[in-house]
């Protein structure tokens, strides 16, 4: 696969191999950030594009913890789960991921996400390593890249709103 560069002014979306990279800077500092993204009650008020619901049915962040939310959008919904590998507040946290279906797929995805705090903000770098280049390919070809940058863009309003 070669690299194709899926962003916006906003957010870097890269995909090349069986990688894909999201990094944006959020105006806000780094423990608001982390808690945006670990706290259930505010993961579930931005993750997903716009005009999904979301239902943080199980977040246990620690290593070994497991993890599951549902996406509601009109037509249908889709489950995500994992378990977190790693979780150094508010720095890092590494996380399997995949959509529950049926029959089961393949291995899971992993992501690695880091907080760095950069002149009055933080830069999520949320790099998602796929089981293969294919698997790639089919989340980008589903239509994925939109729903990160919506879902980041619901991220930054959440922020400023503290």
């Amino acid at each position: 696969m070669t690299r194709r560069e899926l962003g916006d002014a906003a957010t870097t979306v890269v995909a090349e191999g069986s990688e894909l990279l999201i990094e944006r800077v959020f105006a806000a500092p780094r423990e608001l950030v982390w808690a945006a993204m670990t706290d259930p009650a505010h993961l579930a008020r931005w993750i997903g594009p716009h005009g999904t619901t979301t239902e943080v049915v199980e977040f246990d962040v620690r290593p070994g913890g497991r993890w599951k939310w549902v996406n509601r959008y009109d037509g249908g919904e889709i489950a995500f789960q994992g378990e977190f590998l790693e979780v150094d507040p508010p720095k890092r946290l590494v996380r399997t991921t995949a959509p529950e279906m049926e029959p089961a797929g393949g291995p899971p995805a992993v992501e690695t996400i880091t907080f760095e705090e950069v002149d009055g903000g933080t830069r999520v770098h949320w790099l998602t390593t796929f089981p293969a280049p294919e698997v790639l390919d089919l989340a980008v070809d589903s239509g994925m890249t939109k729903g990160i940058l919506e879902q980041f863009e619901r991220l930054a309003a959440l922020l400023v709103q503290g």
